[in-house]
């Protein structure tokens, strides 16, 4: 079997910062794990560093925009991702909508990874560091397990049993 060339790390982001400014570059998503600091490759070339309380999101996009601007915030209408629909309040009172992982070991991590309200627009994935929240708040789980139709099944046949007898 050949080795595969792996793919590149470093992936198309915008960094929001808190202070409303904006930084575009590329980024290694697995920088940002439990960081304090990332370095962000700029277009031109230049490494800059950032600092994790400086940042209130990243957005990882599918192309540079030419003036950044965030994308529709809310969900128009309830979602059909599977997952934990999540209101999110930053500290700035800047609120936002998404979808994460149902999973709890993911949200006891230092930050939360969003998927955004506009699943065609140009931003593929969100992390927010969580000392950017003041607030998150679970709207409701979305693709929740069911029973399925031979589980409850069995129930049914189990119990025409008790009265048969």
């Amino acid at each position: 079997m050949k080795d595969r060339a792996p793919a590149s790390t470093r992936k198309k982001v915008v960094v929001l910062l808190l202070d409303r400014g904006h930084l575009k570059g590329y980024l290694n998503p697995a920088a940002l794990a439990r960081a304090e600091a990332f370095d962000l490759l700029t277009p031109d070339g230049e490494h800059v560093s950032v600092a994790m309380a400086s940042v209130k999101s990243v957005y990882f996009v599918r192309e540079f925009p030419d003036a950044f601007q965030p994308e529709r915030k809310v969900f128009l209408s309830r979602p059909k991702l599977d997952g934990l629909w999540v209101r999110l309040r930053f500290r700035d009172e800047d609120v936002m909508e998404g979808i994460v992982a149902n999973d709890l070991l993911d949200l006891l991590d230092n930050a939360v990874q969003l998927t955004p309200p506009d699943l065609h627009g140009n931003t593929l994935r969100l992390f927010i560091p969580r000392s950017a929240l003041a607030e998150m708040k679970v709207l409701g789980v979305v693709g929740a397990a069911r029973r399925t139709p031979r589980a409850a099944g069995a129930v049914a046949a189990s119990q025409s049993k008790l009265f048969n007898e």
